[in-house]
């Protein structure tokens, strides 16, 4: 089952979970619950911490949740704040989940010190959800803009292009699995 976050990020070939951490939380879980997909891929759209490009697809079955003060060392969580759905010794890009849009690129590129390369809100909840349910699951995303003081402006500029991109990837990766 194809998922994605919905509101603007709506898919023809994918269900709309929710926004956030939260909502993608709740929603997929009452999914999973009610009738359990074999598999999740999760579709949706990212901003880079510096070294993916705009329109760079990145795939990933990692995620974080590491919220900025983490970097400043403002504050510290007893919790297991990376999943992984990843069962290959392939290294995967690690996509970061908040609430929280990044726009200090100063501290958005200390992430890359992490290996943490993209942010995407819904990411961490999703993965979360797949591996409680022991659902195999991974994401593809499409690279709409850079974490900094434009990030938003980036993010609406380039994101009807990026929806595009993702749904000529997603659409030719289906058809060679199929054939």
């Amino acid at each position: 089952m194809i998922i994605c976050a919905g509101n603007n990020e709506h898919f023809s070939f994918a269900t709309p979970m929710g926004v956030g951490l939260i909502e993608m939380s709740i929603n997929l879980t009452r999914l999973c619950l009610m009738n359990p997909p074999e598999y999740l891929l999760f579709v949706g759209t990212a901003g880079s911490y510096g070294n993916a490009k705009v329109f760079d697809i990145i795939e990933s079955k990692t995620a974080s949740n590491i919220e900025l003060c983490f970097l400043q060392k403002g504050c510290y969580t007893p919790l297991d704040n990376v999943i992984t759905t990843n069962t290959q010794e392939k290294k995967d890009i690690i996509v970061n989940s908040s609430n929280y849009i990044t726009t200090n690129k100063q501290l958005s590129e200390n992430f890359l010190q992490f290996g943490i390369g993209i942010e995407n809100m819904e990411f961490f909840a999703f993965l979360s959800v797949a591996k409680e349910f022991n659902i195999p699951a991974g994401g593809v995303f499409c690279v709409t803009n850079y974490t900094n003081e434009n990030a938003h402006k980036e993010f609406i500029t380039n994101h009807a292009k990026a929806k595009e991109i993702l749904n000529l990837h997603v659409k030719k990766r289906l058809e060679e699995l199929t054939s």
